[in-house]
């Protein structure tokens, strides 16, 4: 099992923040520093205002030198694919080699409203992730420098395809909870998929939809990584719960039930109960970026042990 930190930056966080949080992360053995891709708070103000999740991870590809680095996820409304594959290629030879692309649909009107972002509805949304995926995967592969693409919604002459990853491919993450065009997607595109904030019985039936999903596409369901994304709220003792389940304005049964929470014993166990589900990775959702002994406690008292 690898344990990953998952940032929400738009809820309050600066680049120090995150660059903090990054390198406390990397010096405690993590497996990955992600941030979501979103402009606007949901819910409190938000100060001091949302960061770029690309610009940000530049950053931090020059300034870590181990960890990896990604999006859980961009929205696909956020960028063109053309030039989204230029800064996710840009920002891999920065880091040496070390970025993960996630990719979504898109969800939050309210985001897009307040910072004059196009948002089509669902079907179009998805036609256009699936062209975006196209795109992007197919820019990096190219070899001939003359990709062409013709879809509905996006069109592509003759580019020379550059500039390229440093990885062979860079790890495309595809998640959510979809039915149909979702597990389809993954099957077709993705290296990992991701199922945020659910229970260990959900997490069985979303996996073992992208698991049919790739049969009929006739790929070996083996080839993903499958992973969730939970909330973190761990403490040496209750006190210590109660205290970050405050922090973060949550009810501590309530995050027991649906989170990764208490004691580091539970939440091996809790951990246990989704490697058994066909987890093989966790994100671990951190929403009080300035508590870094949160960090340091989960590495020392539950990352040797998973």
């Amino acid at each position: 099992m690898r344990l990953r930190i998952f940032t929400e930056p738009q809820q309050g966080a600066s680049y120090d923040d995150l660059l903090a949080v990054a390198q406390e992360s990397e010096r405690s053995g993590f497996d990955a520093f992600f941030r979501s891709d979103h402009y606007l708070a949901m819910g409190g103000d938000g100060l001091p205002g949302p960061t770029d999740a690309w610009i940000t991870l530049a950053g931090l590809a020059r300034e870590t030198s181990t960890i990896r680095l990604g999006t859980l996820v961009t929205s696909s409304t956020f960028r063109l694919p053309g030039p989204l594959a230029v800064s996710v290629a840009g920002v891999d030879q920065m880091s040496g080699g070390r970025v993960e692309l996630g990719l979504g649909a898109g969800w939050f009107d309210d985001e897009h409203r307040a910072y004059g972002i196009p948002f089509p509805g669902t079907p179009e949304r998805f036609d256009r992730l699936e062209e975006q995926l196209e795109i992007i995967t197919g820019l990096w592969a190219d070899t001939s420098g003359a990709f062409s693409f013709e879809g509905e919604h996006f069109q592509v002459q003759n580019s020379p395809a550059l500039p390229k990853p440093v990885q062979d491919r860079v790890p495309v993450i595809i998640g959510g909870k979809g039915k149909r065009r979702t597990p389809a997607l993954a099957a077709r595109f993705a290296d990992e998929f991701n199922v945020p904030f659910v229970s260990v019985d959900e997490t069985r039936t979303l996996f073992g939809r992208v698991r049919t999903a790739c049969e009929t596409a006739e790929r070996d369901p083996g080839s993903l990584v499958y992973s969730n994304a939970l909330v973190l709220c761990a403490g040496s003792d209750e006190a210590e719960i109660a205290r970050r389940a405050a922090a973060i304005g949550r009810e501590v049964d309530e995050l027991r039930e649906n989170g990764l929470a208490g004691t580091p014993a539970e939440i091996l166990d809790r951990i246990g109960q989704f490697a058994d589900a066909g987890t093989e990775r966790i994100y671990l959702q951190v929403l009080d970026l300035s508590d870094l002994d949160h960090l340091r406690l989960v590495a020392e008292e539950i990352l040797p042990h998973v």
